[in-house]
């Protein structure tokens, strides 16, 4: 990772952590809210790999943390595996596609809000499944659906995509 994407990449994330914070988490679209940060993690991954997006994810998780005064660490795991996952869809079968954003950030809202669920339960907080996986979770995976397309788009340019992910070496299917 040089130097200038990784000061043009933190710019994104920060930036995204202020929004995603102040503005966009106060937003109610039938029960949900769209998760701005985690679209942009997601973008991050796709664009520069794994390694890097786990990196961007935890600083992306970190500042949310500290800013929301909120039990630090969840949001930060979280969003370390979303863009993990995220850099290894576009290492081994994402890269290229045109609806590689859609098919990782519709997925990786849904694996992201189970894990969300699931540490705060092992954290022994009172959450109710039904209320956090049928409630909020349609709309927000829509909402994030709809933010996609334009956040990887807008984050591309910021970063400068064109820079790809180092290519995997050897990828093993197990079956």
């Amino acid at each position: 990772m040089s130097p200038a994407f990784a000061l043009r990449a933190a710019g994104v994330v920060l930036a995204a952590a202020l929004l995603q914070t102040v503005v966009v988490s106060s937003l109610s679209i039938a029960g949900g809210a769209p998760d701005l940060l985690l679209v942009a993690v997601v973008s991050l991954g796709l664009l520069r790999g794994a390694s890097a997006g786990a990196v961007l994810g935890f600083l992306a998780g970190l500042v949310v943390d500290l800013l929301a005064l909120e039990t630090l660490g969840i949001t930060s795991l979280v969003l370390t595996l979303a863009g993990y996952w995220a850099g290894r869809y576009a290492e081994t079968t994402g890269r290229g596609k045109r609806l590689a954003p859609l098919a990782a950030v519709g997925v990786i809202t849904v694996l992201a809000t189970v894990f969300g669920l699931l540490l705060h339960v092992m954290l022994g907080e009172a959450v109710a499944a039904r209320e956090t996986l049928l409630g909020p979770l349609p709309p927000t995976l829509a909402a994030n659906l709809v933010l996609a397309l334009p956040v990887h788009a807008l984050v591309r340019l910021l970063v400068h995509g064109r820079e790809e992910a180092e290519p995997v070496a050897e990828v093993e299917l197990v079956g």
